[in-house]
């Protein structure tokens, strides 16, 4: 099975810049995006409209946030949220059951410039490892998409300007590190632990994606158990659109 995750920075907007195209080229079995930015009544696509299976969170906040699932498979059950009031309003958490694991699309809240929203973000993350350890009781877990943090110095291009950055605090990559620990790998720093200038995401700011000052923030973590059957992890740089790229995974 193949998976593709991609914060869109807009669907519609992405939509209008060869999303469709693009993502028949990855062929993914299942298709995760986050930062949707829209409502399903918003969004007129015959190409979405032509995956059998679609599962949306907006956010309630009009023009925030929210993701969304398609998929080729039919899940056994779907949910949305993570059970907890205080984080379910900003749709960033969708959830399809298949027969061998649970698929989690997550779109992590950013802690904004200065660390504003960081106790908020250090609650998200206790809540969402909480969530996805629950669900690993039951059955294998697959978490994807774009969690805002760079969890390692090799992760990013600049990492000694970065020390209290959002997405690089000592706070949020501890917060990582603890839902790694909670038996969960990085699918793609386990098969490729030493390469660099592997990034996902890039400022629109001051040319730095023709540059490649990026960071890498989107992710296909796995349950241990399914280590084995992970074929391929890749980021794809050269799909555009969005200021972060997709992420992919293929489970034998």
């Amino acid at each position: 099975m193949k998976l593709v995750s991609w914060n869109v920075n807009g669907l519609r907007a992405t939509l209008g810049k060869g999303l469709a195209e693009q993502m028949d080229a990855l062929a993914p079995d299942v298709l995760c995006l986050q930062e949707i930015k829209a409502r399903p009544e918003q969004v007129c696509d015959l190409w979405l409209a032509s995956w059998p299976h679609a599962l949306w969170n907006p956010a309630e906040k009009p023009g925030y946030s929210g993701t969304l699932i398609l998929s080729k498979v039919e899940p056994l059950s779907v949910s949305t949220g993570i059970g907890v009031d205080e984080h379910d309003h900003e749709g960033r958490v969708a959830t399809m059951e298949f027969e061998d694991f649970y698929l989690v699309n997550c779109y992590t809240p950013n802690s904004q410039n200065e660390l504003a929203r960081l106790p908020y973000r250090m609650e998200w993350d206790a809540a969402f490892r909480t969530y996805v350890s629950g669900l690993a009781e039951k059955k294998p877990v697959v978490f994807c998409g774009d969690l805002n943090v760079a969890h390692e110095e090799i992760d990013l291009a600049r990492p000694a300007a970065n020390h209290f950055s959002a997405g690089f605090s000592d706070e949020e990559r501890a917060g990582f590190t603890a839902l790694l620990g909670a038996g969960f790998a990085d699918s793609f720093r386990r098969l490729h632990p030493d390469e660099r200038d592997r990034y996902s995401w890039w400022s629109f700011r001051g040319g730095a994606r023709a540059r490649n000052v990026g960071w890498r923030i989107d992710y296909f973590g796995v349950s241990e158990s399914l280590i084995p059957r992970v074929r391929e992890a890749e980021i794809h740089p050269d799909i555009t659109g969005s200021d972060h790229c997709p992420v992919s995974l293929i489970l034998d």
